[in-house]
Formats: structure tokens, sequence, C-alpha cells
């Protein structure tokens, strides 16, 4: 079954080339397509979509309420935000919202569809030190928990989930928690999962960035 592509951009342009592209791809097909995020979300009530390729600087709704509103639905589509530059308020916006990650627009054509075949499969396509680089960034936009962290699910972790959490957030692959934990790259694979499960988490992202958020990490990645 092909992947059910949405483009959502304002420059007609950009969904014209992205269309193109993606239209050559034997796995894949636009759906779908708006020019602002009202249009997008009228248009997802009449259309099925597995992946939404979503611009963030649009008129009327930006990217990232229209991704927050996208992903508060039951089953939503998974959101891949397109940002003109790196390390912008808007990547870190939209990856809060719920998005499954962020490419610049100017990817080249054979990383974007790898992007969008990663996201449809259930993975994130933001390495986690990018993702900690972003929090690095714009971490005085967290709320302060008070030095506190506070998560309604956090007290379900053991130790070594937290441990291996903290890991997560400053940017670890599972390959080094491994080596720093000493355990086999299996096991930190079924913590991590774990710990997605018991916090109602996506994917390692949003690790990161509730990690953040609760102040297990602080901007530097050092772990309170």
């Amino acid at each position: 079954m092909s992947i059910r592509v949405m483009l959502v951009d304002d420059q007609v342009l950009l969904r014209t080339g992205f269309r193109m592209v993606l239209a050559a791809q034997p796995d894949m097909e636009v759906v779908a397509e708006a020019g602002d995020g009202v249009e997008a979300l009228e248009v997802l009530r009449g259309a099925e979509v597995d992946v939404v390729l979503m611009d963030v600087r649009m008129p009327k709704l930006d990217g990232v309420e229209t991704t927050r509103r996208i992903c508060q639905d039951e089953n939503p589509p998974k959101v891949l935000i397109l940002t003109t530059f790196d390390l912008d308020e808007y990547a870190f916006s939209g990856l809060k919202a719920g998005a499954s990650g962020f490419m610049l627009k100017d990817v080249p054509p054979g990383e974007l569809l790898a992007a969008i075949r990663s996201v449809h499969s259930g993975d994130a396509v933001v390495a986690p030190s990018t993702t900690r680089r972003l929090l690095d960034r714009f971490a005085p936009m967290l709320p302060s928990t008070g030095g506190q962290p506070q998560h309604k699910h956090l007290e379900r972790l053991t130790d070594r989930e937290r441990e291996v959490m903290v890991l997560v957030a400053q940017g670890l692959s599972n390959g080094e928690i491994a080596a720093r934990l000493v355990l086999s790259e299996a096991t930190v694979k079924t913590h991590v999962g774990r710990i997605l499960t018991k916090l109602d988490l996506r994917d390692r992202v949003q690790v990161v960035v509730l990690a953040y958020e609760v102040g297990l990490v602080r901007a530097g990645g050092a772990s309170s």
C-alpha cells in the first residue's frame, strides 16, 4: 500500500516540486494539498492521510498550531515539519506540538523520501542530538517546574529507566547508552520502549522534550 502524503504549504511552486518528487516513487502518492493551516484541517476531515508535510510559516493558521490540532485527534497522521532555517523556533515548537520531526526545505530529495518513509514506519526523523541542540537554544521558552520534575506518570519509571531517559535526552544512541551503562543494546531498547509506554510518548523526540520540560536535563545537556 502506498504512503498517502498531504502537502501543506502556501507556496504553490514548492508544492508542485514536492508533488513531482513524490509522484515518481512507487510507494508514495500525494492525496491532498492545502495552502494554509485552516484549509489543511478542513481537507483532512475528508481525506485519508498517512504523513503530512507541514510548512510552518503560513497565513491564517501557522504550521505549529495546525500540527497541534492534528495531533490531538484520534489516530492522527504523522506530521513532518518543513523549515527554512535550521534550528529556528518553529522547529522547536513543532516538535512540542507533536510533530515526528523536521526537515529543511532545501533537503535533497533522497533524504526527504527517506524521512517520509521513516515517519510512516513510526520512527522520528530528528536525531536526539539535534533535538537537544534545539532545546538548548530555546530552553528559556520552557515553563519552570520549580526545580522538581513533574509528570503524572514519571514515578512509574524505575531508577534504571530514569537513568536511560536522561541519557536519551542527552543525545546518546542506544549503542552509546549500552556502553555507558554496561548493558546490551537490546536491553537498552527494551528500557526505551517501556519509557515510551509508561509515559505515553510516541518516540525518542518526545522523550527528549519531556526530559527538558520536567527538569531531568538542563540546557547544555547536564542532568539534574
